[in-house]
Formats: structure tokens, sequence, C-alpha cells
């Protein structure tokens, strides 16, 4: 086991050192300036039940929230890092316009923790000697196949590092809602040749994204991958988007404005195909769709404005639809500024708590549980003890003063100090209650004979015995619950450990499924899995030092014990010996 963790935590470690060496150099210190944009997935932002991973952020900047004047003229010295403010995020700018003060970054976020403002990123700028380290590729993860965003002078080009290049289309831009988009009479088809990483898989999943503004009484294909009648087709008809299935039309429930920019989305899985309008489920429906490795065909008779069209070989969630969105939208409400470096201590709490898998919250529940069990049997037998000690103190003073008139079963002394609440606490006096009892009845016993009270060889054996077993019983008391402590203090670790365990896997299961190694996605989970860890020794270390400072006190309170136990043996055979 220890092996296999030794060999994760080496695959991080090469995987951080890799993207150390990618930004070799990066000191977030040498920039002038900086802004910090926290994400909003609470009912207040945009809010999202179950979060998102690898989303592209867009950042709009403009006259009013970005100085333009302070970065470079196209944008080369810009920089993004997590809200850590040192750990540099993969982006790449889409449109940078420092004239008309315009600009788009899309940022890859590589984790949005669900109902939290606990995320955010950091834009730096004002550096002169910064040259450009734009990412368009690593802005996405590998099922991202194609990205068009229409901003590019000349040939409409594939963003992403598929190089999925529409063929010889120029669009004649617009103003979008992100940088520029394509205005289409109708006439016009964007055809992207078919290429491995464009094979529509239906077990894989496919989800198509776009921004339109339908022209009146529109109607065209957006999305279409088949020969023929046959494959799958996204349209726009009546005022409704339609998935068609080898010439089979299904309606979405959602009903599309006129001359109005909105956001379609459509994911398929298995024989699940789902609508979205503005980031909302709009329908569904249960289709049969064939795998196909044909070109795809873009807003054939589409008449309308077009914007940032994506296509994935994978089902992307409702949440991530909606963050898409929400994220794109004109003065996002998923937006808010953030003050400038300031909320590290929150932003790394947030972060590891926020990358915490179920396994880990049920480990770390179950070290809670431990933790308090623990402390209550610490608090409990320390205050046990206490009042043990000074109980114990209180009866061997008055032992000693006058041990000869507490040695007799029918003096007045041992009445009074058997009746004694205040002794209940001790345990040299449960003994000697005993030990005086024993002698009681041997003494009632030779009085009802008529002889003389004495105390044979035998008697005093017979009075030892019983003092040891009630010694014994004392003995288990001052033990009892303390092997709870032991239990936290072996089992805490090893709980923290399976805990960490679990997380590194789960951590690398997902960067696999995702298929794109960065620090982003491995420190956030692979610290988060080391908390459990952290959580076992922070049960176990105080158990241990409190197990151990209670076994000296326990240990000398039973040696206590058997002192007295022989002492009170030893002065009742002077006092009655036969």
């Amino acid at each position: 086991m220890m092996k296999n963790i030794a060999h994760w935590l080496a695959m991080a470690a090469a995987a951080l050192a890799f993207n150390a060496h990618a930004a070799d150099g990066f000191n977030p210190d040498d920039w002038k300036h900086k802004q910090k944009t926290v994400i909003d997935t609470t009912a207040e932002g945009v809010e999202l039940k179950q979060g998102a991973a690898q989303l592209p952020l867009a950042l709009r900047l403009h006259t009013g929230n970005f100085p333009f004047a302070e970065a470079k003229p196209d944008g080369s010295d810009l920089r993004v890092v997590a809200a850590d403010g040192k750990t540099p995020l993969r982006f790449h700018i889409e449109k940078f316009d420092a004239a008309n003060e315009l600009a788009v970054v899309w940022v890859q976020q590589p984790k949005i923790t669900p109902s939290a403002k606990t995320d955010a990123v950091i834009l730096l700028w004002g550096n002169d000697k910064a040259a450009s380290v734009a990412d368009a590729k690593g802005s996405y993860d590998a099922p991202q196949s194609l990205v068009l965003h229409f901003s590019e002078e000349g040939p409409v080009r594939d963003a992403t590092g598929n190089a999925n290049h529409p063929r010889d289309f120029t669009a004649r831009r617009v103003a979008g809602p992100l940088g520029d988009a394509a205005s289409l009479d109708g006439s016009a088809v964007l055809t992207v040749p078919a290429s491995p990483s464009l094979k529509l898989v239906a077990a894989n999943g496919l989800t198509f994204t776009a921004w339109i503004k339908p022209a009146a009484n529109a109607a065209g294909t957006l999305f279409q991958q088949g020969e023929g009648n046959k494959g799958l087709a996204l349209a726009v008809k009546g005022g409704k988007l339609l998935a068609v299935v080898d010439g089979k039309e299904f309606a979405s429930k959602a009903t599309l404005l006129a001359d109005t920019w909105q956001h379609v989305a459509m994911s398929l899985i298995g024989g699940r195909l789902t609508f979205y309008l503005e980031g909302a489920e709009a329908g569904t429906a249960d289709v049969s769709v064939a795998d196909s490795t044909a070109d795809i065909r873009l807003a054939a008779g589409f008449t309308g404005e077009l914007d940032e069209v994506t296509l994935a070989a994978t089902s992307r969630s409702a949440d991530y639809i909606k963050a898409l969105h929400g994220s794109q939208q004109p003065d996002s409400l998923m937006f808010s500024s953030g003050e400038e470096g300031g909320g590290e201590g929150e932003s790394y709490i947030g972060i590891l708590l926020g990358a915490l898998t179920l396994d880990g919250w049920i480990v770390i529940g179950i070290l809670a549980v431990m933790g308090v069990v623990s402390f209550s049997v610490m608090i409990g037998k320390t205050l046990f003890l206490g009042r043990a000690d000074k109980a114990n103190v209180v009866f061997l003073n008055r032992f000693r003063d006058n041990p000869r008139k507490l040695l007799r079963p029918d003096s007045l002394d041992t009445k009074a100090i058997t009746e004694d609440t205040a002794m209940r606490h001790s345990t040299l006096f449960r003994l000697y209650k005993i030990g005086i009892e024993e002698m009681r009845h041997r003494f009632v016993d030779q009085g009802k004979a008529d002889t003389e009270a004495s105390l044979s060889a035998a008697a005093l054996n017979s009075i030892r015995a019983a003092m040891d077993a009630a010694l014994v019983r004392e003995n288990q008391r001052l033990n009892s619950q303390i092997v709870l402590l032991t239990i936290a203090i072996s089992g805490g670790p090893f709980l923290g450990l399976l805990g960490t365990v679990v997380g590194v896997m789960i951590t690398f299961a997902a960067i696999a499924a995702a298929g794109d190694v960065n620090v982003n996605s491995i420190a956030p989970g692979i610290a988060a899995a080391l908390v459990a860890t952290v959580a076992g020794l922070a049960v176990a270390i105080p158990a241990l030092f409190g197990y151990n400072w209670l076994a000296i006190r326990i240990k000398n309170v039973s040696a206590d014990t058997q002192v007295f136990a022989d002492e009170f043996l030893t002065r009742s055979a002077e006092l009655y010996s036969a």
C-alpha cells in the first residue's frame, strides 16, 4: 500500500514539476497590477448544485472594469492565476482591442465548487518585459473537439488543439455576445472535415453549444453529422429547437426569440438527448443514434447571427452547461470583484474543503467522532483522577492520624468515616471499607463465641484476598475507557491514510477521464486527499499524549492503593495478633 501511495505521489510531483518548468521565471510580484474575480455559485449568482470541472470561463474586459492604458497594447503581459495568487492558469485571448477598450479572455478553471464563493481567478497585468504565454489549446480539456470564436481576421479557425478548421469559410463579422460573431444569410455552410477527434460515438456522448440570434421566421440546421437523412442534427424551425435523428424530428419545449441572442445546447449520451436554452433544460428525447465519422455541417440554411460554437466528444452535465451560459453573459452574476491580493488563508481552506470528495468527508466525519470521544475520555478521566487524588489525601491523613481507632470496626471514628460522603471518591477508602467489613464479620462471630477479638494468619490471608479482589476492581475502574484512546492512537492515522489513498485514486481517475494533466487539476485533489491524513494525526497525537499522561496518573493511584492495602494489613496484624 505504501509503495502505491509513494508511486502516486511521485506522479503528482512529476506533474507539478512539469508545470512549474512550464511557468519557469513566473513571479506574480513582477506584475504591477492585479484584479480578483470571485466565482459565485450560490443563489445570489449562478447557482450550481454539483459544480463543474475544466470549465472555460470568459472574462470580459471593458472600460468599466479594466484600465487598458496600464497593460501592453496587445495584452501580451496578461497573466491569470488561481485564488491563491500564485498558481498560473491556462488562458488565451479571443480579442484584445486596446483602442476601443474591449477584450475577451478565456481561462480554464480547473474546478468550480457548488453553492460557494470560494473559487476565484486573479488577472495580472503591467509588466513591460512579459511576453505572451496565451495557450488556446491548454484552455480546453481533452474532450473539447471544436471551438469557433469568429473573432479572427480571415478564415474561421478552431481554437482547440485539434485543428478542426472549417473548410474555406470567412465569416462576415458583426458584434456578438462574446467578441465578434458571424452574420449568416442562409446561403453559407460551415463544413468541418471529419477527423478522429470529431467522431460521434453515442456511448461516449456529445455536447453542442452555440450563441444564436435567429432572424424572424428563421429555419436552418445549426449542427449536422451524418450522410443524407442519416445521422444527428440540431435545427431551428418554427421558433423551436429540433433534434433530427435519421429524419425523425424531436422538438424542445422552449421557444426561441427572434432577433435576440440566446444560448442553445444539446447533449447526447447513449440514447438520451437533452435540449438546453439559456442554460436551463428545455426538454429531453429518447433517441437511437448510430456512431458516425462523417463531416460536420454548421449553420446550413440558417439566417441570423452565430457565435461561440463548441462541440465536445462527451456529454456535459447540466451544471456545466448552466455555468457555461452563466459565465458568458454580459455583467454575469457569476462574477464579482474581490479585494486585490486578499483572503489567501480563506482561499486555501476553501480550496481544500471544496476539493474534498465524499469518501474524504466520511473519513473525516468518523475521525471527528473519534476525536470527540477521545477528548471526552481524557477530560472525564482527568476529573475522575483529580477527585480520587484529593479524596485519597484527605482519607490517608485521617487514617494515619489515628490508625488504632479506625481499625476498630465498632469505634465511633470508624462509623463516622464510613458515613462521610466526602470519602466516596477515594480508592483507598473503598479498599479500607472492604477490609474493615471483613474484620467486623469475624469479630461478630468471635463475640458470639465469647472469645477475644483477634485475627489469625488465615483470617489475615482471607482479608488480603478480599482486598486484592477489590484492588483488581479498582484498577479496572481506573483503566475503564482508556482503550478508546488506544483505538484513536492506532486507528486514527490508518483511517486518515485510507482517506488519502482513496482521494488520490479518485484524483488520478478524474485526471485520466479528463485526459489533461496540469498542476491545477492535480494539486487541489492531492491537497484535499492529504487533509484526511492530517485529520487522522490530529486525532491520534492528542490521544497519545493524553494516554501517556493518564497512564502515569493511574499507575500512581494504583500504587498508592497497593501500598495502603499492605499498610492496612500490617497494622491490623499488629493490633489483633492472635
